[in-house]
């Protein structure tokens, strides 16, 4: 009997930041993750995302189940420095969308008044 051996390979690339992207593509492998975790199927993450081909898909699964556990740490820490990056945009232009607010209310309320009788 001949053994047929079949050796499949994924492209990952860790960009400067940390972010593991699919081979050449933008497409984050948290982003496969996380649509395979929700129960869509290659073909549905394969539509989603049309820079892939389905082979890779098929392959981001193949190595999130095969590695889950560093995988899910992984997708953790990503959430956690995403999580950080928006709290401190938000604390950078809370002030001034405050302001914003308050001056579009001041004219709403100009625009009011001036249409009362």
């Amino acid at each position: 009997m001949q053994t047929l051996e079949s050796i499949s390979t994924i492209n990952l690339t860790k960009t400067s930041d940390g972010t593991i992207r699919i081979g050449k593509t933008r497409v984050a492998l948290e982003s496969i993750v996380h649509h395979f975790s929700l129960g869509a199927t290659a073909e549905e993450i394969g539509q989603k995302f049309p820079s892939l081909k389905l082979a890779e898909v098929y392959g981001v699964i193949s190595y999130f189940l095969e590695n889950h556990e560093e995988v899910a740490e992984y997708v953790l820490r990503q959430e956690a420095e995403s999580d950080e990056i928006q709290k401190e945009s938000e604390a950078k232009f809370q002030p001034a969308l405050a302001e914003l607010r308050k001056r579009l209310l001041a004219r709403w309320e100009q625009r009011q008044n001036a249409l009362r009788p």
